[in-house]
């Protein structure tokens, strides 16, 4: 039996649903440990109140860190500007109890600095952009 079904640009509205839809399945497999996702966003500024760099990050329904973007002006890289953001973010993490954290970036970006803050390649897609490396890190969070 064919199901009919339309497929269409998602609104407000369905977006919800379906962030709903997919919560309340991996709610039913795994109970949550924390009720929301808190937001872990925080930016760094230099003496002059200018943006130098930022993390956008956040701890979902099990308890991990989840690091969407880590950004440093270029001019304030390898400087120690990254690293103070990074572990600044995993401070708060550990205190709201979270054990571990992950992201995902490319060969071109922030391998090395991953690697050298702790984080351990827990997978990688060759050729994606072409030529390049996307790498997933994790690392286990202790005080």
């Amino acid at each position: 039996m064919k199901t009919e079904f339309s497929i269409e640009p998602c609104e407000k509205e369905n977006i919800k649903k379906i962030v709903d839809g997919i919560n309340e399945y991996n709610l039913s497999k795994v109970p949550a440990i924390a009720d929301i996702w808190t937001r872990l966003e925080f930016v760094a500024k230099d003496e002059n109140g200018i943006e130098i760099g930022g993390i956008l990050a956040g701890l979902g329904y099990w308890n991990g860190l989840e690091i969407n973007i880590l950004w440093v002006k270029e001019e304030y890289r390898k400087k120690g500007v990254g690293t103070r953001i990074l572990k600044h973010a995993e401070k708060i993490a550990i205190e709201k109890g979270a054990k571990i954290s992950m992201l995902d970036t490319f060969d071109f970006q922030a391998e090395e600095f991953y690697l050298k803050n702790g984080y351990n390649p827990i997978g990688e897609m060759n050729g994606f952009p072409e030529g390049h490396r996307r790498i997933y890190f994790s690392k286990e969070l202790t005080e």
